[in-house]
């Protein structure tokens, strides 16, 4: 072996554009996140509830990940090669518009709550009826966005925003229709108004 040889690796700094643009998506992520909490704190006057309606988007991620870790290990080879789904700059993409999409269930959610307080309904049975009667138009409404995004998955490069879409409203719109009852019982089962805007009860 020639010690006189000597191996310069370069490029065009594949990494260190992965690393940029992941860290620029997850400002854009996080100034996602801050929007759609001061729109819902406008909306609802009220911090908590504004939290509560924002639990959807968190629960997004507990069926991202282990989603592409699921589709991953059914990937089949091409010419002997592995062909994984890779969580991409896409699939970040796909999470930043999970966050404005699925607010929205938990938004439907809390105000059909405070409508059925304001009818003078305890909380227990606002919170029942709540569930039962919004189940179905968020549960068609996720439907319709999951079959909107299934062609978008046979496309090589958006087929990581599709399956982040996918796997994330799927996820989110099971667990906020028990997540986001049970939260907000917890915090306002003690509550004079169970989180009724101030302004309502001063009507009252």
């Amino acid at each position: 072996m020639n010690s006189d040889i000597t191996v310069i690796w370069s490029g065009e700094g594949e990494w260190k554009i992965t690393i940029d643009v992941f860290r620029d998506l997850g400002i854009a992520y996080g100034a996602a996140l801050l929007g759609v909490f001061i729109i819902m704190l406008v909306q609802t006057g009220l911090p908590a509830v504004s939290g509560i309606i924002m639990l959807a988007i968190p629960l997004t991620v507990i069926g991202i990940m282990p989603g592409f870790w699921l589709l991953n290990s059914f990937s089949a080879e091409i010419e002997g090669y592995p062909n994984p789904v890779l969580f991409t700059a896409t699939a970040m993409i796909g999470m930043i518009a999970l966050a404005g999409i699925v607010v929205r269930n938990s938004l439907v959610l809390i105000e059909f709550i405070q409508q059925s307080l304001q009818q003078g309904k305890d909380l227990q049975s606002a919170l029942i009826e709540s569930g039962a009667v919004r189940m179905r138009p968020i549960l068609l409404t996720a439907g319709t966005t999951l079959l909107g995004n299934i062609v978008i998955t046979l496309d090589p490069i958006f087929n990581g925003l599709a399956w982040a879409i996918i796997f994330g409203i799927t996820a989110s719109t099971v667990f906020t229709l028990l997540v986001v009852p049970i939260v907000y019982n917890l915090a306002y089962k003690d509550v004079e108004g169970h989180g009724l805007p101030q302004i309502t009860e001063e009507g009252a």
